[in-house]
């Protein structure tokens, strides 16, 4: 592995030191050009890719979207795709989670999207955005109900149309509301009557209408009360299709001559989650009279090997071509494909005759562990009308694409491609950079993460095993970059606990398991928590783990054994990050928000006791971040929902930086050429001039000035981590929730 070395060897600090008045001067004026030049960092998805969909009558127009980071656009000359929500500012972080697309029939411009990732209590209510122009920018519409984008069921639909008749009308099934309706391009949308409140999708039938006429005949899905449900009087009232099965419709289209075919899936009791635990389900054809058929390529049996049927799609320009994939088929080798050519008849599933190539994202081929399956939560595969050799497919960690679909029909191979480039969907949650050896550490949700040494390149090596975990976060050791620590969540494996997380001594080229014990993974009413933050000292000889609502573990032999540390703050309500200091070995700290203090440690972890008191406390939901830089011992910055403070050693007075009006995160990089003092990036609100700004700064003063470098195209919805590059002055790591990571560069660099 290529490895960056520490150049002079004193930290951040010192190396901001080195630079002229000459270029501080520069580098200033560099400050006045502006925003950043923002690309993604490539590991490749990660997520759940959850449904696609064509513009019927232009070719090469295809969207997708996923549960938490967005949705994109495919470019298909770059083979690329493009992300469209990354205009979401921090209270439209909510958005990110898309429950629907629907594409305008008539007009291969318009698109719109059903928004919202939750529906409790304290997320933000949803909304359908409409955009004329593919997608580059959005009108947002809002409504007086939300979506749950990334709650069960996500992976049905589209349970948002328009109707291909009248481009004015849209319908919008909801996830606990009913069914809605919109007369005027998605602006406003009221709700109708409809018996389900749980709407699994929607569908408008074109031939019940006439151009420039209201289409009289639309379908709704329901999953709190499983079954079809049809409306013959333009969408106003619905009533169950007492012929068709009594389950969840998971998708639904129709063919060239009317037909509609539907797939089905249910769970335990009376409903159905996609993803979720489907045990009984089919694929069902209903010809123009009336007359439904059971078409389905496997019969699901019963108990733990029953499954159901998710995606299905028509091929329009060959009549009785059709395309279906089962859901939640855990035996015979997983869920599958199905291809058939004499509109259900016949099949051939495609798993046998398929080669999936994952070798151009090494972290895949060894998620993968050798063995060549088809996936987990095959939501959604559609072909493209224009080519029925082309498809795709989603999966809960990316997306496959073929140009051979009807090979195996033949008796060929069908070959798959993870065409997934600048598609990340990652649940990053921590990142760091080094002071040396790797560029970028990453932890991810689900699929562990990695260790770049190259941000413009999928990582090859260094990358965090098993790729089935989530990894919680990770730390280095300032002094000895090449010490690294990640946290990870146990999980029963074999009859046996997982690992609590793993440490490297060689920056991530091989990795060692401890054990902080199975007792930290649950509560005392058995519910699941996270493993938690981990930090390493600057010297890499201890090891302080914070597991979720408990007190902290110390290790002085990485990871081996560990004890609970005394003096720990007593609240359990209140997510607590240690951080280690990174000038002295040993020394640790952690603010309890609660009680207003900073704690200190300076045995490894071993203890902790008040070094700073009487700071405000943070009430409710709001957040704190305290962050260590390498200026001094106890170099601290502490990010309050009221303002940032800089502790800048043991015998300096605090510096409140007024600058800074509501910090949500606060990060530390390499100094502007003859500053002599860290670069300061903030995530949060500024006042620049006279006015308060929302974005990304940077500051090259210690924090008394702040220039903007983010701009409205590149806000990222909801940050969950930050870290500035020690090495490399001005360059910006940022983790955007379900985004994977971002590096913002100076345009001139």
């Amino acid at each position: 592995m290529r490895r960056r070395q520490i150049l002079g060897g004193a930290g951040l600090g010192a190396l901001a030191a080195t630079g002229l008045p000459a270029a501080f001067a520069a580098a200033t004026q560099a400050d006045a050009a502006g925003p950043y030049t923002w690309k993604t960092v490539p590991f490749g998805a990660g997520g759940f890719i959850d449904g696609f969909v064509y513009h019927p009558r232009k070719a090469g127009v295809l969207y997708a979207r996923t549960d938490i980071g967005g949705m994109y656009r495919f470019d298909p000359g770059a083979r690329s795709w493009v992300p469209l929500l990354d205009q979401m500012g921090k209270s439209d972080g909510d958005l990110m989670g898309v429950l629907s697309i629907a594409v305008d029939p008539n007009d291969a411009d318009r698109v719109y999207a059903a928004c919202g990732i939750y529906t409790g209590q304290w997320n933000r209510k949803a909304a359908v955005l409409s955009s004329t122009d593919r997608g580059a920018t959005w009108k947002i519409n809002d409504l007086a109900i939300k979506l749950g984008g990334n709650e069960p069921g996500r992976g049905t639909g589209e349970r948002l149309q328009v109707d291909p008749n009248n481009g004015e009308i849209l319908f919008l099934g909801t996830t606990k509301d009913g069914v809605w309706r919109s007369t005027d391009r998605g602006a406003t949308f009221g709700a109708v009557s409809a018996p389900p409140r749980h709407v699994s999708l929607m569908l408008v039938d074109p031939r019940s209408g006439t151009p420039g006429q209201a289409s009289r005949t639309v379908w709704a899905g329901g999953h709190d009360q499983p079954g079809l449900y049809v409306s013959h009087d333009g969408g106003s009232t619905f009533a169950r299709d007492t012929d068709a099965p009594a389950q969840v419709p998971q998708r639904a289209c129709f063919g060239a001559d009317g037909s509609l075919y539907v797939t089905f899936a249910l769970g335990p009791g009376a409903f159905a989650t996609n993803p979720g635990n489907a045990k009984a389900g089919g694929v069902w054809k209903r010809d123009p009279a009336g007359h439904w058929k059971n078409i389905s390529p496997l019969k699901p049996g019963t108990g733990d090997e029953g499954f159901g049927y998710s995606g299905i799609d028509v091929d329009l320009r060959r009549p009785g071509r059709l395309v279906v994939s089962t859901l939640e088929h855990w035996g015979d080798g997983g869920d599958n494909l199905f291809v058939s050519s004499d509109d259900g008849a016949h099949w051939t599933a495609l798993g046998a005759h398929s080669r999936h190539d994952a070798t151009p994202y090494p972290w895949l081929a060894n998620y993968m562990q050798g063995q060549d399956k088809m996936g987990h939560w095959l939501a959604d595969v559609k072909i493209d009308p224009f080519d029925g050799e082309t498809a795709l497919y989603g999966t809960g960690y990316g997306l496959w694409m073929t140009h051979d679909l009807g090979a195996a029909e033949k008796g060929g191979t069908v070959n798959w491609e993870f065409t997934v480039a600048n598609l990340e969907e990652t649940a990053t949650l921590q990142v760091r950079s080094p002071s040396g050896g790797a560029t970028l550490l990453a932890a991810m949700g689900d699929v562990a993460g990695a260790a770049w040494d190259d941000v413009g390149r999928t990582p090859a090596a260094g990358l965090f095993v098993p790729e089935y975990m989530t990894n919680r976060s990770v730390d280095f050791a300032q002094l000895r970059p090449g010490i690294i620590a990640r946290s990870v969540d146990q999980q029963a494996m074999a009859g046996a606990w997982s690992p609590g997380g793993y440490w490297s001594q060689d920056g991530g080229a091989s990795w060692r398991p401890f054990w902080p014990g199975p007792r930290n993974t649950t509560a005392p009413d058995h519910a699941h928590l996270e493993t938690g933050a981990i930090a390493v000292s600057a010297g890499g000889t201890a090891f302080v783990l914070v597991p979720e609502k408990k007190a902290a573990l110390f290790s002085r032999d990485h990871g081996k054994t560990w004890i609970e540390s005394a003096g720990w703050p007593a609240t359990r309500d209140v997510r607590l990050v240690a951080i280690a200091d990174r000038v002295v070995d040993g020394v640790c700290y952690v603010h309890d928000p609660v009680k207003g203090e900073i704690l200190v440690s300076v045995d490894g972890g071993v203890s902790f006791a008040p070094c700073i008191t009487g700071l405000p406390p943070v009430e409710g939901w709001q957040t704190s971040q305290l962050i260590c830089g390498t200026g001094a011992i106890r170099d601290l910055w502490l990010a309050l929902p009221g303002g940032l403070l800089h502790f800048p050693g043991l015998a300096q007075p605090m510096k409140t930086l007024t600058a800074a009006v509501e910090p949500w995160m606060v990060a530390l990089g390499k100094g502007a050429p003859g500053a002599g003092v860290d670069s300061v990036y903030v995530w949060g609100k500024v006042r620049i001039g006279s006015n308060v700004v929302e974005g990304l700064f940077r500051s090259i003063d210690g924090g008394a000035s702040f220039v903007r470098i983010n701009d409205d195209a590149h806000r990222y919805g909801y940050v969950l981590a930050m870290a500035a590059d020690p090495l490399e002055y001005g360059t910006l790591y940022v983790a955007a929730h379900g985004r994977g990571v971002l590096v913002g560069r100076p345009r001139a660099a």
